[in-house]
């Protein structure tokens, strides 16, 4: 048996499968994400109730994923004041399993490869777009390694023309969370993203930034797929926005045929975390 913890901003979910069948969720347990120490606390109760031989886990962040690092496996900077600077992953040790430790979409973006829009792939992106904005990379079908991880919601997009919204990022005036994420629509719209109807203008605006930042991804990494999913993407009129964008902006630089399969939404959607994280347990086990 494998197990995962998607550690989300809003809520926490622990699960098991089978290691043979990563897609069949056989238990689980949602916490609402608050105190830490009762959360670890309801973590710990419910592995020992159905053993596993391996933990996959993707947190909130920041994290630090340096293994030379001294704060290795802690949550750093968080806004999320009472998990600042907690020490996540040793406190998971008293569950005496191996844990692969990484970003709650790095685990998205590993389990799009292995099981969802991204399967057949070697090389992708996956990008989240909700209450805030982050993704991953995918080279060679491992997650883009690093001293840091990545941040690559925080990319900086120039500017629509007449567009002037502040933004919402409270560190970078022009970044593409700032500019398209969830509070950002609510800022420029008065509404929330669901409560609009496909004819809002706001919804040209995000289309637009998320096809710069897809042409950045594009040049930047090579990917064979671009995979957007999170809230904001279930307005799948936003894709055929997107993919005429994405031919403009790119302007014959790189081939653009069959656009409709490079850029394309979620397969797992809002269990793309937990099937990631069981993916990842897999892998620590030596599982394709």
């Amino acid at each position: 048996m494998i197990g995962a913890i998607e550690a989300g901003g809003t809520k926490i979910i622990c699960g098991i499968a089978e290691e043979n069948n990563v897609t069949e969720i056989i238990a689980e347990q949602i916490v609402k994400t608050g105190d830490p120490v009762n959360n670890i606390e309801q973590i710990i109760r419910f592995f020992p109730e159905h053993p596993v031989d391996a933990i996959g886990v993707g947190s909130f962040g920041p994290i630090d994923v340096d293994r030379d690092s001294k704060t290795y496996g802690y949550i750093t900077n968080t806004p999320k004041t009472a998990w600042k600077n907690v020490d996540f992953l040793e406190a998971l040790k008293d569950l005496e399993s191996p844990i692969y430790w990484t970003t709650d979409v790095n685990a998205a973006a590993f389990g799009e490869m292995c099981y969802g829009a991204a399967r057949r792939t070697n090389n992708s992106v996956y990008l989240t777009v909700g209450t805030g904005v982050g993704g991953g990379v995918i080279l060679n079908k491992e997650l883009l390694p690093g001293k840091k991880h990545l941040e690559i919601g925080h990319i900086s997009v120039a500017r629509k023309k007449g567009d002037h919204f502040k933004g919402v990022c409270p560190y970078h005036e022009n970044c593409l969370e700032g500019l398209i994420s969830g509070p950002a629509i609510y800022q420029r719209s008065g509404k929330n993203g669901e409560e609009l109807n496909q004819e809002a203008s706001v919804w040209d605006t995000v289309a637009y930034y998320l096809t710069e930042s897809c042409v950045n991804y594009a040049l930047s990494f090579a990917p064979e797929r671009i995979v957007l999913g999170g809230g904001v993407m279930h307005q799948k009129h936003l894709f055929p926005l997107i993919h005429k964008y994405y031919a403009q902006l790119m302007n014959e630089y790189l081939p653009t045929k069959d656009i409709e399969q490079f850029i394309v939404p979620s397969k797992l959607n809002n269990r793309a975390g937990m099937i990631g994280g069981l993916a990842l347990a897999k892998k620590i086990l030596g599982g394709e």
